[in-house]
């Protein structure tokens, strides 16, 4: 099997751009808007996390026209957008599991955990502390593997950027943010 040749730096940026806008625009807009259903739920920490994560949307964003505008700092915003968020999203989970408010069920999903927690010998509530924990892992496994993946993604990436830049002529001024 051929061995491909390495991406060419515009392409890399191309793609590094790409990547962060998409990205950015996507954690801005579905936490902007976790932030309003939460705030119009009355559930103000929940309003005031996804205005939080919004934060790391605008960071990528950022970085990204960054890098459009030829400052090579623009990927450490994105790197650090990544970091923002994991730790945001890290710290929430721990929260939640320090604290566990598990929120009241319309009776028929209350029967379905019953029957359910029958079949494995636990109590609704065991179950249901179960289920409550278990999710909480879950996103926080799955957030580091995603942002922490995400932040090295960027990382691998800052040499061909540069490069990029100085082949485009950009890289020459720095910006004072």
């Amino acid at each position: 099997m051929a061995k491909t040749p390495p991406l060419l730096p515009a392409e890399v940026l191309r793609r590094v751009l790409w990547i962060a806008q998409l990205g950015g625009t996507v954690v801005l807009a579905v936490s902007g808007l976790l932030a309003v259903l939460f705030a119009g739920a009355g559930d103000y920490l929940g309003a005031a996390i996804g205005v939080i994560i919004a934060g790391a949307g605008v960071f990528e964003l950022h970085g990204a026209s960054l890098l459009r505008a030829g400052w090579p700092n623009g990927i450490n915003w994105l790197v650090g957008s990544q970091l923002y968020l994991l730790v945001t999203i890290l710290s929430y989970c721990a929260l939640r599991l320090s604290h566990q408010e598990i929120p009241e069920l319309p009776p028929e999903a209350m029967t379905m955990i019953e029957l359910s927690a029958q079949q494995l010998g636990l109590t609704a509530q065991a179950y249901m502390t179960m289920l409550y924990r278990f999710s909480f892992f879950l996103v926080a496994g799955l957030t580091l593997l995603y942002q922490g993946g995400m932040a090295f993604y960027y990382h691998r990436r800052r040499t061909a950027v540069m490069t990029a830049l100085l082949e485009q002529g950009l890289a020459d001024s720095e910006p004072v943010n």
